[in-house]
């Protein structure tokens, strides 16, 4: 499933550690938004992950979750692409 991550959060050292571990999980698209493709979970490790981080009373995170229909009709204008997943063969 894809979802997207924004944020803002206005202590740096936070911000900075937030982004550092959405990188584990996703693509960052924009400077506060990452697209992520994870089954659940990933999702919940995630999620785990944002509370450790953030402080409850002065950020904000938003998971987005995005079904296939959304994820088709999502248009990009200018540079960048939407993350795919990509079939992995291991043989």
């Amino acid at each position: 499933m894809l979802y997207v991550v924004s944020y803002d959060i206005p202590d740096t050292k936070r911000r900075t550690k937030l982004a550092k571990a959405l990188e584990d999980f996703g693509d960052r698209v924009q400077y506060s938004v990452f697209e992520c493709i994870l089954d659940g979970n990933l999702l919940d490790k995630m999620v785990d992950r944002i509370h450790k981080i953030v402080s409850l009373g002065d950020d904000n995170v938003r998971v987005y979750t995005l079904c296939a229909n959304c994820e088709r009709a999502i248009k990009v204008i200018g540079q960048g692409k939407v993350t795919k997943s990509e079939d992995v063969y291991i043989v």
